[in-house]
């Protein structure tokens, strides 16, 4: 372990026993799921967690992981309440569908996602990146303190924007969307505690009214950016073009209005929200250790000689790479993973029943004791060549396993080298009340309430 890195263990829940957790939870109010896990479930390799109507199995094994995840034989389909969570929001889309739509939606999808390849996709990046650069030197010019988690936000769903629509994303659209995602988090029903303990598998309940006008905002927004690729006359050559074009070979049909939302609201709020969480979560750790960033920034000259940071640079800002790594290690953008069991099955030594939770949780599999040295620890260096020995095979899943593993993994990379490397070669952040800085989990991984920082340019 280096010495910038030997004796940070950044902020995280102490687990402890079931009860105790269940208890501070609901003294808590917020309805953080990551404060329910206990302390036994970073040991096991499969076990029940605590006591509810529905029980629930946590699944740590790297073997069964990949088992259920992959679900060769559609016993494990996503959650009955994931899917419920998310319908207002993104309907029967790629990201919650399963079985024959899910196949159909990936047949009708997968040419599109080939114009989310780095190389393409790189302008739009740096773009966008210039245009948060220069808002942040104001920021910086008048000693004004600014959001963290809403800076990252802008400047990724800015990104994604560009990358899906062809346009830059208004501010005030930004906003929008940031405050209405973050009230779908904070109130959508998956999080809520009671349903998770008291509630029978399959019970459908209903969203709030407050829940589905975030919904409604986030789809208008998203609506509107689909409607000047639908106008008449309208000419692009980008990923929601592409979409609109696609059709099933099998009906020959294509995706109506509702449907173009859907698919595109997962491409546009998977490619921004979960790296604006894991990206809020790098530049804190990174805040907190000047030597680690002055390595970075020390590679980064050698890399570029100085000069732009380019696409090919990217792939060997190896310091870099591997800080995006260990942060993605132990603040995973998707905590939990749930699926259900259609029917009883076998997973490790345990008998499930039907509706049973099946839980993968890469925030606990980062962290398992068995897998990781230290696992606590911020430490960018165990990705490094000569500590592969170190590494368990499937016990890194930032971006999932099997036939659903994120299609945008390589853009969320480089998009992520760019962005650390260029903010951090320009700025020096100082982050406000760092010490009162928790993790909170609920659809994503984020910091509880929001973190503000100040930048001084260099």
């Amino acid at each position: 372990m280096s010495p910038a890195t030997a004796v940070f263990v950044p902020p995280r829940p102490s687990p402890g026993a079931a009860v105790m957790n269940l208890l501070r939870v609901v003294m808590q109010g917020d309805g953080d799921l990551l404060t329910l896990v206990p302390r036994y479930a970073y040991r096991v390799r499969t076990g029940w967690l605590g006591w509810s109507r529905r029980s629930t199995l946590i699944v740590n094994d790297p073997a069964e992981v990949r088992r259920v995840l992959s679900d060769q034989g559609g016993i494990f389909p996503k959650s009955d309440l994931m899917v419920e969570a998310l319908d207002p929001l993104i309907g029967d889309s790629i990201f919650t569908s399963s079985g024959a739509v899910w196949q159909r939606q990936r047949r009708m999808i997968d040419p599109s996602l080939s114009m989310m390849r780095v190389n393409r996709a790189f302008p739009a990046m740096a773009d966008g990146c210039a245009a948060m650069e220069d808002k942040l030197a104001e920021a910086a010019a008048e000693n004004r303190p600014v959001s963290l988690d809403l800076t990252m936000s802008h400047l990724t769903a800015d990104i994604i924007c560009r990358t899906v629509f062809s346009t830059t994303l208004d501010s005030q659209v930004a906003h929008d969307v940031f405050d209405a995602f973050t009230l779908f988090e904070r109130s959508v029903a998956q999080v809520k505690i009671r349903r998770l303990i008291f509630d029978p598998a399959f019970k459908k309940v209903p969203q709030e009214a407050h829940v589905l006008e975030a919904c409604r905002l986030i789809r208008a927004h998203l609506g509107d950016l689909l409607d000047t690729h639908l106008a008449a006359g309208a000419q692009y050559d980008d990923i929601c073009q592409q979409v609109i074009e696609a059709r099933d070979l099998e009906t020959d049909t294509r995706f109506t209005r509702e449907e173009l939302i859907d698919q595109l609201g997962v491409l546009f709020l998977a490619g921004h929200e979960t790296s604006a969480s894991a990206l809020t979560w790098a530049f804190y750790l990174l805040a907190s250790q000047p030597a680690l960033v002055a390595r970075m920034r020390a590679e980064i000259e050698a890399v570029t000689g100085g000069g732009e940071i380019g696409f090919e640079h990217t792939r060997r800002l190896l310091v870099t790479r591997n800080v995006f790594r260990e942060t993605l290690r132990l603040y995973p953008p998707i905590t939990f993973l749930p699926r259900v069991a259609m029917e009883a099955a076998t997973i490790g030594d345990h008998r499930v029943k039907r509706g049973a939770l099946v839980m993968v949780a890469p925030w606990v599999l980062h962290r398992h004791q068995s897998f990781w040295r230290n696992p606590h620890a911020f430490d960018p260096d165990r990705f490094l060549p000569e500590r592969e020995a170190e590494m368990t095979a499937g016990a890194y899943i930032p971006f999932g396993i099997g036939p659903r593993v994120c299609a945008g993994a390589a853009f969320a990379q480089t998009e992520a080298i760019l962005l650390i490397a260029r903010l951090f070669r320009r700025f020096d952040l100082h982050i406000i009340d760092a010490d009162r800085v928790r993790p909170a989990a609920r659809l994503t991984t984020r910091p509880a309430r929001q973190v503000m920082m100040t930048l001084t340019r260099r």
